[in-house]
């Protein structure tokens, strides 16, 4: 039998409200505290689809998953592959991230996502600490989303950023293309998120879900059909943006999971989900410098938005 390298459980009524690390220590006591402890620091407990924080009070009912890295070699191959770099150092590097590339290998996947990418890159230098088949990974972008991405080549970084997604201490700024014009000038989106009731390969705004935070400014406005949106992110919810917006009315151009329905005006231009990650700033986990990463809009955004002014202006 393979070793087990992932534990997943459910809260248990006794243990509402209790912090993470006690919680887990109480479920799985061959571990010594020490062992938890690094578990948590290298950000491998996982409350539905965030990593947490020790001190996190979970709730009866919740499902905690913790994952143990892999100690034998990964089959995960470098492969090259070009990467847009627009930072790196001996402890991380960030990429500003192609739309319809894949972030880590996973079923159904090839050898091309960005993991594949970054260990030719990097020369197979990345931190391991969170499985030897996500190396370097620390978060995600979606397939179709562009942007800025970071990554950790040492597991002091790995460690670092980790607890800076945790604990929600990075600025994330992300630009969108969206279906009808919001009527005020700006606004905050504060609804909590989960799985969908129902078709569970989507997240929707749940009662008791995962609190979601997701400020929003118009940037611009074309043809009183679409808009132009900066969000600030204040959370990391899988599909935060996009069910955040879909809820408020406004759908992301080309998110046709989450209610997009194109215009004849659109000419069937839009390619993709219109989402690109524009702003990612953090304190450097090692050296303490400050890092403001940002990043032009891709060619297929920038089409998209001189089609709209075109058609806003005949």
């Amino acid at each position: 039998m393979p070793e087990v390298k992932e534990f997943t459980f459910e809260v248990p009524a006794a243990f509402d409200r209790i912090r993470a690390d006690k919680v887990v220590h109480h479920q799985y006591p061959d571990f010594t505290r020490s062992q938890i402890q690094r578990l948590f620091e290298a950000g491998l407990v996982w409350l539905d689809d965030e990593a947490i924080l020790k001190n996190r009070k979970v709730r009866a009912g919740n499902s905690v998953t913790f994952r143990i890295p892999e100690e034998q070699p990964s089959d995960v191959i470098a492969v090259a592959i070009p990467l847009d770099v627009i930072y790196e150092d001996e402890h991380l590097i960030a990429v500003n991230k192609a739309p319809g590339m894949v972030v880590h290998p996973g079923i159904g996947t090839g050898r091309d996502t960005l993991v594949h990418a970054l260990l030719h890159h990097c020369r197979n230098s990345l931190s391991t600490l969170g499985g030897a088949e996500r190396p370097g990974i620390v978060h995600r972008l979606d397939k179709e989303t562009s942007g800025v991405i970071v990554a950790a080549k040492s597991d002091d970084a790995f460690i670092g950023l980790s607890r800076m997604f945790a604990e929600r201490t990075l600025k994330k700024e992300y630009l969108a293309l969206v279906s009808g014009v919001p009527n005020l000038l700006s606004g905050s989106i504060r609804k909590s998120l989960g799985r969908h009731p129902v078709k569970g390969h989507k997240r929707a705004v749940v009662d008791k879900g995962r609190s979601a935070r997701t400020d929003w400014k118009r940037v611009e406005v074309f043809d009183r059909h679409f808009a132009l949106l900066r969000m600030r992110l204040h959370t990391g919810r899988t599909h935060q943006i996009r069910v955040h917006l879909a809820d408020f009315g406004h759908p992301v151009l080309g998110d046709r999971l989450y209610g997009y329905k194109p215009k004849p005006i659109e000419n069937n231009l839009v390619p993709r989900v219109m989402l690109h990650a524009t702003c990612l700033e953090f304190i450097h986990p090692v050296t303490g410098g400050l890092l403001a990463l940002e990043v032009a809009l891709p060619e297929d955004f920038l089409t998209i938005i001189r089609e709209l002014r075109n058609s806003d202006n005949p």
